[in-house]
């Protein structure tokens, strides 16, 4: 059922948003050198590898550098790019990974392969259902770059601290998840965005 109303939705937004989509693609190209879609290697459901879709927001091949980005001192990220990822824009493309059945609506963010080998047994169970376009950690952690930019060693401190809590979050979702979880969690990411 969930899958059904993820296909439904999906083919519903990418219709209702087509005009918003070419228009910011326009602006990502025209923005600074590369095309407008960003796709990166993400971890989903039985461990199973897909490309997932973004507007890019970074210069070309900047993910060379680094996969954590820090908040508004990162030279790699276009000024198009601080704009897309404030409110979220640049997630879009995402509803294509969707469509596809790659993701859900709602569900435990896709990890890079990176993170993912670091994750204990327990926390493989989070890669039991589909990655999502938002969950309870993103909510929670919507301010992610400004914490990570705070901290001396960011990447360890996301390792140690910000991953285990996002983890503990999405395995409680795997275990209780249903229809009004996901309504609740997605009317809170709508707030979010707006406030």
């Amino acid at each position: 059922m969930k899958r059904f109303f993820d296909f439904l939705f999906s083919v519903f937004f990418l219709i209702v948003l087509s005009p918003l989509l070419l228009t910011l693609g326009l602006i990502v190209s025209l923005g600074s050198k590369g095309g407008m879609f960003y796709k990166q290697t993400r971890v989903g459901r039985h461990n199973k590898d897909f490309g997932l879709y973004k507007f890019r927001t970074m210069y070309k091949d900047s993910d060379k550098k680094g996969l954590l980005t820090v908040g508004g001192r990162d030279p790699r990220v276009t000024k198009t790019g601080y704009f897309l990822r404030k409110y979220k824009l640049d997630e879009l493309p995402q509803l294509i990974n969707i469509l596809k059945g790659e993701m859900s609506f709602i569900g435990p963010r896709p990890e890079v392969r990176k993170y993912v080998q670091l994750y204990t047994d327990e926390q493989m169970q989070v890669l039991n259902v589909r990655p999502g376009l938002t969950d309870w950690a993103s909510i929670e952690y919507s301010n992610e770059n400004e914490i990570l930019e705070k901290q001396e060693n960011p990447e360890q401190y996301y390792i140690d601290v910000i991953m285990p809590h996002k983890l503990e979050l999405n395995r409680k979702y795997v275990k209780r998840n249903n229809i009004f979880i996901d309504l609740w969690i997605a009317l809170n990411t709508c707030f979010k965005i707006l406030k």
